[in-house]
């Protein structure tokens, strides 16, 4: 019996490593399988990235062709062509005043008038020392008459008597009498003429007592009351301000030095108010200033705009925003700024191959116009290139650069048509 049974358990533990060594081979087998799945997964994704990687994918705009307006902004403030300061001339107590803000007034219209009591006392005065020097002229005229007469009377009697009488001496004195009688007269009249000056003086103190218009126009600012006292000095305080003419107005803008060697005489202006958000008014440039001003470090160049304002709706001191229109060309070939900015990527497989040497030394600078096109900035009258796509590549097509909007660039090129597909940026990399 136990010869029996240790035969059985012999062949029990032989069954079993025999099914144990059966296992182990198959999940040898199964992990085998798994890794060369997972071999073949990893080279079909690696598979996929290459053949992704080599394809280049662009984006592309067409070129156009038509109107491109290029405008310079700045900003300002609306003037009267023609702005009156109104003062007095001479001193005096305010009596009345005519006008106020915002009224119309003719030229020569009284605004005010001062106290004229003391600038009539000082014409009457005046007057009187006319007068008086008046009757001095005629005094000094008969003074002459009687020398001359008193001198011919002694030359006659010295004919008479043959020289004997009178005197040499009587004679000289008389003529010394008939020479004083003449320069007395002639004092006399140089007095009158002083005195009707000092009238004239007069006259015009009291006249200017009324303070009157200057232009025509509009009162602007008034600056006096009655009862006040003024006082005329070398600087003269101004009573009133007054503006000639609203219907024709001047916009004063400060157009940066950017800006400025675009802006030119005639060119038209589309400007808006903040009273009028909505509302465009059209104006055409005036003036270009030479002289330059420096606000906050930046330098701008003053600029005058004539303004017409046949509704009145624009006011003095409004603030404006001006475009004046500095290119305006109907037919023109344009590219849009991304495209003359796009420089084609550099393939991995190209970077790779750099040396080390070759990544430490310098690189040659790039020509001014790529360089400028690279940062955003078109060089008007400057050269560069845009890229197209030939069976997949970008290749360069070189252009002469234009003026821009900002936007769109004007280009002219023999081997750039309207309707071309420029490259504006890469959305792929390029084959390895």
């Amino acid at each position: 019996m136990s010869t029996e049974v240790g035969a059985k358990d012999e062949g029990l533990t032989a069954i079993v490593d025999g099914r144990a060594e059966n296992g182990g081979r198959r999940r040898k087998k199964v992990w085998l399988a798994l890794g060369v799945a997972l071999l073949l997964v990893v080279g079909y994704c690696a598979a996929r990235a290459r053949g992704s990687a080599s394809v280049a994918r662009f984006r592309t705009e067409p070129v156009t062709r038509g109107e491109l307006i290029v405008k310079v902004t700045a900003t300002g403030k609306l003037q009267p062509l023609k702005k009156v300061d109104v003062g007095s001339e001479v001193s005096g107590l305010v009596e009345e005043v005519f006008v106020d803000e915002n009224d119309y007034v003719k030229k020569g219209q009284v605004l005010a008038r001062l106290d004229v009591s003391k600038l009539r006392d000082a014409v009457v005065n005046a007057r009187a020392a006319l007068t008086s020097a008046e009757a001095g002229v005629l005094q000094a005229k008969a003074s002459v008459q009687e020398a001359q007469a008193n001198l011919a009377r002694l030359r006659q009697v010295a004919e008479l008597s043959g020289g004997k009488v009178p005197s040499k001496a009587e004679l000289e004195t008389a003529e010394a009498n008939l020479a004083r009688g003449l320069a007395n007269q002639a004092s006399s009249g140089a007095a009158v003429e002083q005195a009707r000056a000092s009238l004239s003086s007069a006259e015009t103190n009291l006249s200017k007592a009324s303070i009157r218009s200057p232009v025509n126009g509009v009162v602007l600012s008034r600056a006096v009351e009655p009862g006040q006292t003024v006082a005329a000095s070398f600087q003269v305080a101004t009573l009133f301000t007054l503006a000639e003419d609203l219907k024709q107005m001047k916009l004063e803008v400060d157009v940066a030095e950017a800006d400025v060697g675009e802006v030119h005489v005639d060119q038209g202006v589309s400007f808006s108010v903040d009273a009028y958000t909505n509302r465009k008014y059209k104006a055409r440039v005036q003036r270009v200033g030479l002289g330059s001003q420096t606000t906050s470090g930046v330098v701008t160049y003053k600029t005058v705009i004539a303004v017409r304002n046949d509704d009145l709706t624009l006011r003095p001191g409004m603030t404006a925003t001006a475009e004046i229109t500095t290119v305006e060309h109907k037919d023109a070939l344009l590219v849009p700024n991304a495209a003359l900015r796009f420089t084609p990527p550099v393939a991995p497989a190209a970077a790779q191959q750099q040396s080390i040497l070759s990544r430490l030394l310098p690189r040659m600078p790039r020509p001014a116009s790529r360089a400028n096109a690279a940062n955003g900035k078109n060089v008007k009258g400057g050269s560069g290139q845009v890229y197209v796509l030939d069976t997949g590549a970008p290749v360069a097509v070189p252009v002469s650069i234009g003026p821009s909007n900002g936007r769109l660039t004007e280009v002219t090129s023999d081997a750039l048509k309207e309707g071309a597909a420029v490259i504006t940026e890469a959305m792929g990399a390029l084959a390895r």
